[in-house]
């Protein structure tokens, strides 16, 4: 059987051969997947897709007219995918329900740490041989109130992280644990109440038709001013124009992106010879108090091992006409 792997890495080449055996022919295509590349996928059975290939209506139709039978998410978020459509088309969609979630807990960490203590300016000065510590100085975490907005695995590690520094932590999903929260000594608070009283804010929310922009002007008008604001989630939970204004104000006193709401075609890729073509992401990138990684949250070892894992025992069960892996079917 052979699938096509679109937006294909050099890491997806090394870990999914050995995940899927010899069953299965992978072909490794660089470029993303959309309606108008589908049929690049001639003569497959199956696709392979990341974060930020495009399967919409318009693809799907392209998709099973070539007869693709299953589209297999290497990833956990899948607002990329239009699942009514695929649904009503008869073609299967699944992803990898969890991977390693301290390998983006860790990462939504380093950055605070980073931006915080201004690690990245501190770097990049000491590289040019420059050893002032003017500018440099950054805040005690200990006894400061972290806002974990969405307590799922992810979000629940990086509280236990935080609260190991002395930070007080307070969180807010629409279906908390109070189990957890009273063995971890953490509270549960509404989200008003919670921007209002949070030194810090790290979001670890799906991105859903809910959640889409829930970082706005009129949120970011309830934080506390000078919060700190981590997103290593998806960048459709913030308004990226909003959140500008709020830093061109001094309303925000420093922001942490792993992702951004317009990274399709700019994350993941080397630009470094061409003009950025988004002013948006062009203004983030002036601010002293701004710092961006692009989507690499997921990139450990065990990370890409896990997600290996899950597509290929998938994709071999596709080949041999075996169900699924139990939870990772969508339609």
């Amino acid at each position: 059987m052979t699938v096509a792997v679109f937006d294909a890495k050099p890491y997806d080449r090394l870990h999914l051969p050995a995940a899927t055996g010899a069953d299965v022919q992978l072909r490794f295509l660089a470029f993303r997947l959309t309606a108008d590349t589908a049929a690049a996928a001639e003569g497959a059975k199956a696709v392979c897709v990341f974060v930020n290939d495009v399967v919409d209506r318009a693809c799907i139709q392209q998709l099973v007219a070539r007869g693709i039978t299953l589209v297999a998410l290497r990833c956990t978020g899948f607002n990329n995918i239009d699942l009514d459509s695929a649904r009503e088309l008869g073609l299967t969609v699944n992803h990898v329900p969890a991977y390693s979630p301290y390998a983006v807990a860790e990462h939504a960490v380093a950055l605070l740490l980073s931006l915080n203590r201004k690690v990245h300016r501190a770097y990049n000065r000491v590289r040019e041989m420059n050893f002032s510590l003017q500018g440099l100085v950054g805040s005690d975490l200990h006894r400061k109130t972290v806002g974990i907005v969405g307590t799922g695995k992810i979000g629940k590690i990086v509280a236990r992280i935080l609260h190991g520094f002395g930070m007080v932590v307070v969180a807010y999903d629409p279906y908390p644990d109070p189990a957890w929260a009273a063995r971890e000594g953490i509270t549960y608070l509404d989200p008003i109440t919670l921007a209002s009283m949070s030194d810090v804010i790290s979001l670890h929310v799906p991105l859903t038709p809910e959640t889409h922009h829930i970082i706005r002007r009129e949120t970011i008008e309830r934080m506390k001013p000078g919060v700190i604001l981590v997103n290593v989630s998806r960048g459709g939970l913030i308004d990226t124009s909003a959140l500008i204004e709020a830093l061109k104000s001094g309303r925000l006193g420093g922001v942490a992106l792993d992702v951004y709401e317009e990274e399709e075609g700019v994350f993941f890729e080397d630009l470094s010879s061409h003009v950025l073509q988004d002013d948006l992401l062009a203004r983030l990138l002036t601010f002293p108090n701004v710092l961006i990684t692009a989507h690499q949250a997921f990139l450990t070892h065990e990370a890409l091992g896990d997600i290996a894992h899950v597509t290929g025992v998938n994709l071999r069960a596709l080949a041999a006409a075996h169900p699924f892996l139990k939870g990772s079917v969508l339609t």
